[in-house]
């Protein structure tokens, strides 16, 4: 038996959080359901398809999507098992292809507002770039405008 330690690979995180103006059943159903998925998953310049999303909500279902480069086609395939489900608190996956565990936690706030706190762990360097983290921030920024959209107020 060996004490191997862990590599800088398995031990970098990232955090985000955003506050949402939006009520926390709603945002996680949003964050939960293909219909609502597919208008904001993925960063700045892809789609994710309704057809290519498949989200078996419960612990050891599978979150899948696809998405879709917009100006070359390219695919981006993203599977993932659920861990915990605790609706409407909390979501934690693990990435098949990349070995990162995602637990987003959803505080409820006064006045109908939501904080999504997203810790990632075993984030690999290149997914820890400035770059990436950009379109990671585009895709909640997507989001923010889609619940624009569903609520009609401006989310902040």
């Amino acid at each position: 038996m060996t004490d191997q330690q862990p590599t800088p690979d398995e031990l970098a995180t990232l955090e985000f959080s955003r506050v949402f103006d939006a009520p926390r059943e709603l945002v996680f159903r949003c964050m939960t359901e293909p219909e609502h998925l597919t208008h904001f998953w993925g960063p700045t310049g892809v789609s994710a398809p309704l057809e290519n999303i498949h989200v078996d909500l419960q612990p050891g279902g599978v979150f899948e999507t696809v998405m879709v480069r917009d100006d070359d086609a390219r695919e981006y395939a993203t599977c993932a098992t659920y861990i915990e489900v605790s609706e409407p608190d909390r979501l934690v996956w693990r990435e098949a292809h990349s070995g990162i565990t995602v637990t987003t936690t959803f505080i409820e706030l006064d006045g109908d507002r939501t904080e999504v706190h997203i810790h990632q762990t075993n984030v690999r360097e290149a997914f820890r770039s400035t770059a990436a983290q950009a379109g990671f921030l585009s895709s909640l920024d997507r989001f923010e405008l889609y619940l624009d959209q569903l609520i009609g107020t401006r989310v902040r």
